[in-house]
């Protein structure tokens, strides 16, 4: 096990490189995707990335190329579920002991992945979670975003019997046991409030910190008008779903 006291500020000691791996899923983040490579490289030069191309129709996959040693290039669209789990299944087999998950659209901060690391190496988490409602980051997200995020607070705080305050941030870090999990029980759809619910069941311990986010770079989120209405009411209805389902088993620590 990696000793916390060889994590720096913004490095981490010889034993944890290459073994620690970004997951960048991508769908068409031509205009974002080229400067939040530039900065994680600038940033933590020692961690593997790899940038999960979606299905993308411009030019992410030919970006993502000039930057990083694995791209993995889908077919066809799967969706933010299908190419986080595809990550996650790249880094079990690659042997990674820790994964952070990092949108395509440079919201997440590369300056702070080391703060979502140091719990999870620490041992005082297997998941951490960036919060942009902890702290003093002053994020006011759109009215009805802000609508949807308190319901499934509320509904979390509810069925999990403790609080998550930011259950749709997918700015996230994950240890080695979590990662095996993922890779066969991530949730498919709209994942992030879903697979929160199914972590905490299979016994796997949750921590969030807070974290500055900015606003989406480039590109449009696939989340608006109509669709955040239909986004909600499903991610509840997922949620619900989940509960009635027998607790997934976290798998033995390796």
């Amino acid at each position: 096990m990696v000793s916390v006291a060889s994590l720096t500020e913004r490095t981490i000691s010889e034993d944890m490189r290459h073994k620690a791996l970004i997951i960048v899923p991508a769908f068409n983040e031509e205009d974002s995707l080229d400067p939040l490579l530039q900065e994680i490289r600038m940033e933590i030069p020692e961690f593997d990335i790899v940038v999960v191309d979606d299905g993308s129709t411009d030019r992410t996959g030919e970006i993502a190329r000039r930057h990083t040693a694995h791209v993995i290039q889908l077919p066809f669209n799967l969706g933010i579920g299908g190419a986080v789990q595809t990550g996650f299944r790249f880094a079990r087999s690659g042997s990674y002991q820790i994964a952070i998950q990092v949108d395509g659209d440079g919201q997440h901060p590369p300056r702070q992945i080391m703060d979502l690391v140091k719990p999870v190496l620490d041992g005082e988490a297997d998941v951490t979670i960036g919060s942009r409602f902890l702290g003093n980051s002053g994020y006011r997200p759109p009215f009805k975003r802000s609508v949807g995020i308190a319901v499934f607070r509320i509904l979390n705080s509810l069925l999990l019997r403790r609080p998550i305050t930011d259950c749709t941030s997918g700015f996230r870090a994950y240890n080695r046991r979590t990662i095996v999990f993922l890779a066969d029980n991530y949730p498919i759809d709209y994942p992030e409030p879903e697979s929160v619910v199914t972590l905490a069941r299979a016994g796997f311990r949750i921590k969030e910190i807070p974290v500055d986010m900015r606003v989406r770079q480039g590109g449009r989120s696939s989340i608006s008008g109509f669709g955040s209405a239909y986004y909600m009411v499903k991610v509840v209805l997922a949620i619900l779903m989940e509960m009635s389902r027998r607790p997934k088993l976290g798998v033995k620590r390796q």
